[in-house]
């Protein structure tokens, strides 16, 4: 099976990932004032400038986040002052205290901060953490009676919470009282807790605003340990675990965030914390806290996060816990080294399900352009192991990555797979909390965010739960949309990189959400050498024409376009790399695209593993015939499109009631058998896919691939009327087109080719060939300036997509 799914990859490969560039407007005036005042070269002025920042004040307030002056968060939350109180008096009372944390990083961590905070200021506390696989997320009436049976009096949940109504109402009826600390969106109904610390529930400019779970946990035990007298010893341990949680978690690295985990990244690599020491020793994290270099943000999201998550995935919650609150190091590296072993196991996990949904994706050949949507479950009949919910998220990322469609993955949640359990990831244009109350009705469950959500569902409803979600996305998403946006913040020559430069990009750090590393482009550039390393990542030695300086590259997990062309445009970051006590300047690929086509095309432009024909353009022959002209302009009529197990359903009341001759027409169209007419109509007659002779009426269940074919067939047919059912036809990708072309010229070197026949055996326009044919270095020069490959595809898409009633404006 497994080198089954191998080979599909192998044939799913694509030239170049299908990304759309969006490069920032160049200000140039406004970053040589801000460079001035910052010492920062021009070029990363700009970058501040593209994250909003254009005034001094600003940029000093953004390099130096010290410098921020705070508001007190008891002036900012509402019920922090009821919380330290009621804290303060449990502890001073020796009343016992629960946590009820959650199984992510965020959870985990803040879990952790609140059990060591608490039992240095005197505290009885225990803690509890849901099961993943049994009780799901958040607190639950199970976990709050067992917590009054063990005699706790205040409950404190961390990173859930906000929507737990009837658990907390379980528990007041128990006479506990409940502090709820979360950091997720607010529901219409909240829980009636004692108290309540949530973010979202304060001012929107409140610099608190973006604060995760860990960091609300964070405001509540400093505040208590301020107002006790004793938060001097416990900041610095609390800050590192703030660090860890807030970079895990991916809260925006901006506002108090971003003060507090720069300080925590300065101090990470020479932490007294056992479980951090044990973490950053087992995962090669950059922690020997050589001088006073800090740690960069994806040492934390590549390196401790991960091991960290994957205990809360597939293991057990209370490995981490013990992590990091144990003060033995032995028993640290020992919890360290299994959260190393069950993140390796989590690795292969996410490798056997991405290949196996990637294979399931192209044996099914979906037309992710007509529903913009991908829904996966595993199939019943499947010999693998079922996928397991806790890790399909990271293969739906992976996969939203891959296809640039926002991802629905589901798997079984029984046994007898009746029962289904989801996760879902997003693009920047699709809400996918909107999207799930969209499809609520056939929901059990659902919940998440505008990126991110998980869901559960009858097995039976898939089906329908994937045209609910088609539905959505069509009216959301634009073709142009389905392309991973990359944001390119400024052009960059290659003599401008050095280590001098890219130290000065510190000053940006920390990087991550709402902060995102540089990404810097390049025109025309060279790929010297290129080679295959590690589990499909492309290491490469690249260069310009106007250039001598030569730079080493990686590009993670695009074994898939391996080669890449000789000549490509390239964006990136830049990396660090230290081999041999050598450190240089490498580049890390985020996206490369062909380079800004000249005129006519250039071999230049394809991959150095394809030939180019040795024949001239004035050898290949190429006929267009000019369609007829259109005596009789139709009546253009909108058909009702079904789409599902009967998608001539719309067509059983129409039938009967036409009469003379009718042509069906169309790309994968379904057959009309005869008892789809009424017996009782003899006055109705079928043809299909051409017109002999004069028509009353068309079925166009697609469109022609362009408009000269429907003048051919209109011309010919001379029909009355026309029924358009807006179906998208199956079409080729870029690849399979240029294979397909190339491979015809090889086989008929002497054959003229004839674009309209061409054209309608593909299914796409005489201008999409020409621009095949440009790309494969034939110039066309007798034919119109046509668009890009990729353009002309999207072009096509949106000629599938026009309505009856635009095609009536046009005279035809």
């Amino acid at each position: 099976m497994m080198s089954k799914l191998i080979e599909q990859k192998q044939l799913s490969k694509k030239r170049l990932p299908n990304h759309r560039w969006q490069i920032y407007s160049e200000n140039p005036d406004l970053a040589r004032e801000l460079a001035k005042t910052t010492n920062l070269p021009p070029v990363l002025a700009q970058v501040l400038i593209n994250r909003g920042i254009e005034t001094p004040e600003a940029a000093e307030e953004f390099i130096n986040p010290d410098s921020l002056v705070l508001p007190l968060p008891i002036a900012e939350f509402p019920d922090l002052a009821k919380s330290v109180e009621l804290l303060h008096c449990s502890i001073a009372a020796g009343r016992k205290i629960a946590i009820c944390g959650d199984y992510d990083a965020d959870g985990m961590t803040s879990t952790a901060l609140l059990l060591r905070a608490l039992r240095s200021l005197g505290a009885t506390v225990d803690y509890a953490i849901p099961s993943r696989m049994k009780d799901g997320y958040g607190i639950n009436v199970r976990i709050v009676e067992e917590f009054y049976q063990e005699g706790v009096s205040l409950i404190l949940t961390v990173d859930n919470g906000i929507s737990a109504v009837e658990p907390v109402k379980r528990a007041r009826e128990l006479g506990l009282d409940v502090i709820v600390t979360d950091h997720h969106e607010v529901p219409k109904e909240i829980p009636p807790a004692t108290a309540i610390l949530n973010p979202k529930l304060i001012r929107e400019e409140s610099p608190y605003r973006g604060v995760a779970g860990v960091g609300v946990a964070y405001i509540l035990a400093v505040s208590l340990a301020q107002a006790m007298g004793k938060a001097q010893p416990l900041i610095k341990p609390m800050r590192e675990l703030l660090t860890l949680g807030t970079i895990a978690d991916l809260a925006p690295l901006t506002g108090v965030n971003r003060r507090w985990v720069k300080w925590g990244l300065r101090q990470l690599p020479k932490s007294e914390l056992a479980g951090i020491q044990a973490l950053i020793q087992i995962s090669g994290a950059d922690g020997n806290g050589a001088g006073s270099k800090a740690m960069k943000p994806d040492e934390i999201g590549f390196r401790l996060g991960p091991r960290i998550n994957a205990i809360g995935r597939i293991g057990d919650p209370q490995t981490v816990i013990e992590l990091l609150t144990t003060d033995d190091l032995a028993v640290a590296l020992e919890r360290a080294m299994q959260c190393e072993a069950i993140n390796q196991t989590r690795q292969q996990m996410c490798q056997d399900i991405e290949l196996e949904a990637i294979a399931l994706i192209e044996e099914q050949q979906l037309d992710l352009k007509r529903d913009r949507v991908l829904v996966l479950l595993q199939p019943p009949d499947c010999e693998q192991p079922i996928w397991h919910h806790g890790v399909i998220g990271i293969v739906a990322s992976r996969l939203v990555e891959r296809y640039g469609v926002p991802v629905f993955i589901c798997t079984y949640e029984d046994p007898q797979r009746k029962q289904v359990r989801g996760s879902a990831r997003g693009i920047p244009e699709f809400d996918v909390f909107e999207a799930l109350q969209f499809c609520h009705s056939l929901l059990h469950k659902y919940g998440g965010h505008r990126a991110a959500g998980g869901f559960s569902l009858c097995a039976d409803l898939v089906p329908e739960f994937h045209a609910c979600l088609r539905m959505f996305a069509n009216r959301c998403l634009e073709l142009s949309h389905l392309k991973p946006l990359i944001e390119i913040d400024a052009r960059l020559d290659f003599e401008q990189i050095n280590l001098d430069f890219y130290r000065q990009i510190d000053a940006l750090e920390p990087c991550g959400i709402s902060n995102p590393a540089p990404v810097f482009w390049t025109p025309n550039v060279q790929v010297r050498e290129q080679r295959i390393v590690g589990k499909g990542h492309i290491k490469l030695t690249l260069t310009t024409e106007q250039s001598y300086c030569e730079m080493k590259a990686i590009a993670w997990r695009w074994g898939d376009y391996s080669p890449l062309p000789s000549v490509v445009d390239i964006a990136y970051k830049l990396k660090e790399n230290t081999w041999n006590g050598q450190t240089n300047v490498e580049l890390e690929l985020v996206s490369a695209r062909y380079r800004e086509p000249v005129p006519g095309g250039s071999p230049k432009d394809i991959p150095s593993s394809t030939t180019v024909p040795d024949s001239q353009p004035s050898g290949l022959k190429i006929l267009n015939p000019e369609p007829p002209l259109v005596e009789q302009q139709p009546l253009w009529l909108q058909g009702q499109a079904i789409r599902g197990s009967d998608p001539l359903r719309g067509m059983v009341d129409l039938l009967p009631k036409l009469q003379g001759k009718i042509l069906w027409y169309g790309a994968n169209k379904p057959e009309i058998t005869p008892g789809t007419i009424a017996r009782d109509n003899n006055h109705c007659q079928i043809i299909c896919d051409r017109p002999t002779e004069t028509c009353d009426t068309f079925l166009l269940w697609t469109l022609p691939p362009s408009g000269s074919h429907l003048k051919w067939l209109l011309a010919k047919g001379k029909p009355r009327q026309v029924y358009l059912y807006n179906h998208v036809p199956q079409l080729p990708t870029a690849d399979q087109l240029r294979s397909r072309l190339q491979a015809y010229i090889q086989e008929f070197p002497h054959e003229p080719l004839n674009l309209l026949l061409m054209g309608q055996r593909w299914w796409v326009a005489p201008s999409t060939l020409i621009a095949t044919l440009r790309e494969l270095g034939y110039p066309c020069p007798n034919f119109p300036k046509s668009y890009g490959l990729e353009q002309e595809i999207e072009r096509l898409n949106r000629w599938y997509g026009f309505t009856a009633a635009k095609l009536a404006q046009i005279s035809w």
